[in-house]
């Protein structure tokens, strides 16, 4: 979180707590990267946990630097093109499941341009009013946004699974009231929703594994 150090350790270790047990009730490969998402999430907000320590004594220490860097290849790199996998791994609809193909593919070109830009322009964070803002050189087109958007959220809104589509809308509209209330520390911002995603992602799995329990006992009685 971008709002102390305390609620980004903390929400580190929900989230890891989260990620362990949805990975422990996922049902097979095909759902391990979507377990896996509260883990990963939850080494992002580490890093953060540990900027939010180092940034008081100076933005300019090599810590200072190289932890800027592991967040917004996180936050703006690997969600876009992780994120719409996640949800197509796990899509039985083959229609839908190309409507996915094409959120990865704008995904893939928005990390590919984000990942040019944080490599080839000024990249860092300063504390700023209680948020950590993150900057890498402006602020990000509309277009990119709206890309980020659809590879992140609506890939999700898309599913064919009423838990999944309402994880990407829970992450669309926070990432939308992240971007409004907070805008120059979205990056940051957004991710208290994320947080609130890790856990539908855990019902989700639960969800899953029940609904196979169900038919499973229902075959069985037959």
């Amino acid at each position: 979180m971008c709002f102390s150090p305390t609620a980004s350790f903390v929400t580190a270790g929900l989230t890891g707590t989260l990620g362990i047990i949805a990975l422990t009730r996922a049902n097979g490969p095909r759902e391990w990267p979507l377990a896996s998402v509260p883990m990963v999430f939850a080494i992002q907000q580490g890093i953060e946990g540990l900027l939010w320590l180092d940034l008081p004594s100076g933005p300019t220490g090599s810590t200072a630097i190289g932890l800027p860097l592991l967040f917004l290849l996180f936050a703006e790199v690997f969600w876009p093109v992780y994120a719409p996998i996640t949800i197509l791994l796990v899509e039985p609809s083959a229609a839908r499941r190309h409507l996915k193909l094409l959120c990865l593919a704008v995904g893939l070109g928005a990390s590919s341009y984000l990942l040019w830009r944080i490599l080839a322009g000024p990249h860092g964070a300063i504390l700023v009013e209680g948020h950590i803002v993150y900057y890498t050189g402006g602020r990000l087109s509309n277009a990119v946004g709206v890309a980020y958007l659809a590879a992140t959220g609506v890939s999700g809104m898309l599913s064919s699974r009423r838990t999944l589509a309402a994880l990407g809308t829970v992450i669309l509209m926070g990432s939308a009231a992240a971007y409004v209330l907070y805008w120059e520390a979205f990056v940051s911002v957004w991710c208290f929703f994320a947080a609130v995603a890790s856990v539908m992602i855990l019902w989700h799995i639960e969800w899953s594994r029940w609904q196979r329990l169900r038919i499973a006992r229902a075959f069985r009685d037959v």
